[in-house]
């Protein structure tokens, strides 16, 4: 894919509007060179920097040489995610990132988390059709393991997402979020 396709593609994904027609042959297309990438990634022992050239193929965009991963990761497309300085992400996450994940400095993603940014229609007979919504997660953020965070939200900076939470709302600055649906359990400590 083109850097001209790839800006395209960002752009249609940002609207937040239906997809179909031949946007869904080019998510095919994403999620085959995804899984290219993740199977690499994932099958065999790769040094630190080994781990930011492939992440850096898997975006599309340069990532940080501050950046650390643990293995396995999964996407589905890969070209939507946009990673800050000093990140690092644990094993097992999976990020579903059509519709835009933005990840800013100095976030830490705890094991089994999960990022989707796609939704179905809520209507049986158009089920099939997806709408993107992008996922903003603000610096210094920490997820704990195994949350979800769902579509369009945005994590504010320094915020705590808990263990096990699923995020369906904004999660203001500065505060520890937890549960299911997340809610606000108190002000982070300084």
């Amino acid at each position: 894919m083109t850097d001209n396709n790839l800006d395209e593609f960002r752009k249609i994904m940002a609207t937040g509007k239906l997809v179909e027609g031949e946007m869904l042959k080019t998510f095919h297309k994403l999620s085959q060179a995804a899984l290219k990438i993740t199977m690499e990634l994932n099958n065999k022992y790769h040094t630190e920097e080994e781990i930011v050239d492939l992440f850096s193929e898997l975006t599309g965009r340069n990532v940080d040489k501050s950046f650390r991963l643990f293995p396995p990761f999964y996407t589905d497309c890969g070209k939507n995610i946009k990673i800050g300085k000093n990140v690092f992400i644990n094993a097992c996450c999976k990020f579903q990132d059509q519709g835009g994940i933005e990840i800013g400095d100095g976030v830490l993603i705890g094991h089994n988390v999960t990022l989707a940014t796609l939704n179905h229609d809520e209507n049986p007979k158009d089920r099939q059709n997806i709408y993107p919504k992008p996922i903003k997660i603000g610096n210094n953020v920490w997820i704990g393991s195994n949350a979800t965070v769902l579509q369009g939200v945005t994590i504010g900076d320094g915020a705590i997402v808990g263990a096990n939470a699923v995020v369906t709302k904004d999660v203001p600055s500065n505060t520890v979020v937890a549960g299911i649906p997340a809610k606000i359990m108190r002000k982070v400590r300084a």
